[in-house]
């Protein structure tokens, strides 16, 4: 019988659970944790409080945004990733050296968030760096399209390789604009043509390479009036034209971006109805209680491709692998070039 899980991915306070936190992670609606900064003191640390997690459910999706250079939640412990650009830069002086260094370091970053007991890393980021937004950057592999889906395929074979899911974001592309989805709407006024040929290309190539999805709390009022992530049309092209099979995870509900669609439940419900298939509800544990509430007798089906299904690696023993040693030098000297 196919495993069901809960539509909601939640967040938690601090490096330890809390007796209401537990609690939370036995509603039925909770199909997964999300762990911050504020979460994470060291890889050991991680590592225990992924365990005391799974005591209460074993069965839940486990995730970090760990992306390298700014955007990295756990730094002490674990190697440090230069943003992505940086690998990036490298390809435009050693294209086949920034290929394999892109596989390589997804395979790290693949090995040691398992070691730390997570399933995923919501990683990598697919969209195209045009220089205007403020939110992406150097988040972002390259300004080119076609760079952009090279670099990110191989970090998506690292990740596999190690035997990692590969979440794909920020769907159809969030590098067009100038507004923070976390504090304002943001609307891509470019006309689906543009889109299609420059910010929708790495997602067309590697959507059916890739477990999850995140689609962005954009607006492209060329194509549908609502954010990508509350958009039937939307999460419909990515399903049908783009041949995607895994799991689509909204971005945070309850980031600026997201309030066009009502209050949190409203939000949660209409992200679902578009074709979500996990919400996250983070940094309002009210808003997070509503929405497992209203959630409860919904189900997903596609989430346990994305449990980590291997034995997982030890933490401590990673320094003993010849590839972990060679890869860890190379991503940390870059992180200060």
């Amino acid at each position: 019988m196919t495993q069901t899980f809960g539509p909601v991915m939640l967040d938690l306070d601090g490096h330890e659970l809390s007796a209401e936190e537990r609690s939370l992670l036995e509603h039925p609606a909770t199909g997964g944790v999300i762990l911050f900064g504020r979460n994470t003191r060291d890889a050991h640390q991680v590592r225990e409080l992924c365990r005391s997690i799974r005591e209460v459910r074993p069965d839940l999706l486990l995730g970090i945004d760990q992306e390298g250079g700014r955007v990295q939640r756990l730094k002490d412990g674990v190697t440090r990733l230069p943003p992505m650009s940086r690998l990036g830069q490298e390809y435009l002086d050693s294209p086949e050296t920034a290929v394999r260094l892109c596989q390589d370091a997804g395979w790290l970053l693949g090995m040691e968030m398992a070691a730390c007991g997570l399933d995923l890393s919501f990683a990598p980021v697919l969209d195209v760096d045009v220089g205007l937004s403020s939110v992406i950057g150097d988040r972002s592999f390259a300004g080119d399209p076609e760079t952009v889906a090279l670099l990110a395929g191989a970090f998506v074979e690292g990740l596999h390789d190690a035997g990692m899911a590969a979440v794909g974001k920020h769907f159809p592309g969030h590098g067009g604009v100038k507004a923070d989805t976390h504090h304002e709407v943001a609307r891509d006024e470019r006309s689906l043509d543009e889109l299609r040929q420059h910010d929708l290309v790495p997602f067309q190539s590697l959507a059916p390479k890739l477990d999850g999805m995140m689609p962005a709390h954009v607006v492209y009022p060329a194509f549908d009036p609502r954010p990508a992530g509350f958009s039937r049309p939307w999460l419909g092209m990515l399903r049908e034209s783009l041949g995607f099979k895994g799991l689509i995870f909204s971005d945070d509900l309850t980031m600026a971006g997201a309030q066009v669609a009502g209050g949190p439940v409203e939000r949660a419900q209409a992200a679902l109805d578009a074709g979500c298939d996990m919400v996250l509800v983070c940094n309002d544990r009210a808003a997070a209680k509503a929405v497992l509430d209203a959630c409860a007798e919904r189900t997903v089906r596609r989430a346990s491709r994305l449990r980590y299904g291997r034995a997982r690696p030890d933490l401590d023993a990673l320094p003993a692998l010849s590839r972990w040693r060679r890869v860890h030098a190379r991503l940390e000297a870059m992180t200060s070039d």
